[in-house]
C-alpha cells in the first residue's frame, strides 16, 4: 500500500467516523470468506456499514474524532461496523455473533462514551430509531383514536335508544 493509498484510506475512515453515531469494533478470528460476506450484508441491511481496517490507519483516523478513545481497541485482525443510527450497527454485529463464533466483539463507542463488549451487547438489546418513532406515533395516536370513540359512543347509544322504542311502538 503506497502513501496515498494510506491517505485514502485515513480520509475514508475519517468520513466514517464523523458521520457515525455509533461504532462497533470486532476481532475476526478466522472468518472465511462466505461468513465475512454474510456479516457485510447483515450489516448493511441494518443500515450501517462494515469496514477491515488496517489498525495504525485506523489510529490515526480516529484522532481527533469523538472516537479518539477507540485507538486502545484497535489491535489484531480489527473490522469497524458503523451507523448513523446508535443502535443499528451493535443489533447487526450482536445478531451475527449469537450463530459465529469467530467474530469477537472487542468494544466500541456511542459518541465520546466508550463502551465495552458487555455495552455493545445492551445497546443491541435497544429499540432502533424506527422502532421508537413508530412507538411516539402510536403514542400520539391513541388519544385521537379514544377521543373520536368517546364522541360517537354517545350518539351510536341514543340511536340504540330510539330504534328501540321504535320497535317497541311497532309490536
Amino acid at each position: 500500500m503506497d502513501r496515498s493509498q494510506k491517505a485514502e484510506a485515513v480520509a475514508f475512515l475519517a468520513d466514517v467516523f464523523s458521520e457515525a453515531g455509533a461504532v462497533v469494533i470486532t476481532r475476526n478470528l478466522g472468518m472465511t470468506v462466505a461468513q465475512s460476506t454474510a456479516l457485510r450484508i447483515k450489516v448493511r441491511e441494518a443500515g450501517a456499514s462494515y469496514k477491515v481496517a488496517k489498525n495504525s490507519l485506523a489510529k490515526i483516523a480516529v484522532a481527533g474524532t469523538d472516537y479518539a478513545g477507540l485507538g486502545e481497541l484497535f489491535t489484531g485482525p480489527t473490522g469497524i461496523a458503523a451507523s448513523a443510527d446508535p443502535v443499528a450497527a451493535a443489533k447487526a454485529v450482536v445478531d451475527f455473533a449469537k450463530t459465529n463464533d469467530k467474530i469477537e466483539i472487542v468494544g466500541g463507542a456511542m459518541g465520546s462514551q466508550v463502551l465495552n463488549a458487555d455495552g455493545i451487547k445492551a445497546l443491541a438489546t435497544m429499540p432502533s430509531l424506527d422502532e421508537l418513532r413508530a412507538k411516539v406515533i402510536g403514542l400520539i395516536q391513541a388519544p385521537a383514536t379514544k377521543l373520536a370513540q368517546l364522541t360517537t359512543a354517545p350518539a351510536a347509544k341514543l340511536a340504540r335508544v330510539f330504534a328501540a322504542y321504535a320497535e317497541k311502538d311497532a309490536a
